[in-house]
């Protein structure tokens, strides 16, 4: 079963740091990953991707603060998030775009 799998979200004060990681099933194909959001009430939104260019590109809202990378070894891809703000919290999903793979989602509560 192809499959992808978040892991890493919690709860942290405004200014704090997480990494998520998204680690892919055998299968999936991780060429191509973006990181999206959900806050509640809210739709889906793109916050990062991470593809086959050596730079990987992000929101607006998250440009400088938060960091996608890879470690091929481990068939994962990470999302670190720096200077956390009540905005950022969501449910954070990975997205393989080669195969259209979603991972459950792991839920980022920033409170103030």
């Amino acid at each position: 079963q192809v499959q992808l799998v978040e892991s890493g979200g919690d709860s942290v004060q405004a200014g704090g740091s997480l990494r998520l990681s998204c680690t892919a099933s055998a299968g999936v194909n991780v060429n191509v990953v973006n990181w999206h959001r959900q806050p509640l009430g809210k739709p889906r939104e793109f916050v990062a991707q991470i593809a086959a260019s050596p730079i990987p590109t992000y929101a607006d809202s998250v440009q400088g603060r938060f960091t996608v990378s890879r470690d091929s070894a481990k068939n994962t891809i990470y999302l670190q998030m720096n200077n956390l703000k009540p905005e950022d919290t969501a449910i954070y999903y990975c997205h393989a775009l080669i195969g259209d793979v979603w991972g459950q989602g792991t839920q980022v509560t920033v409170s103030s």
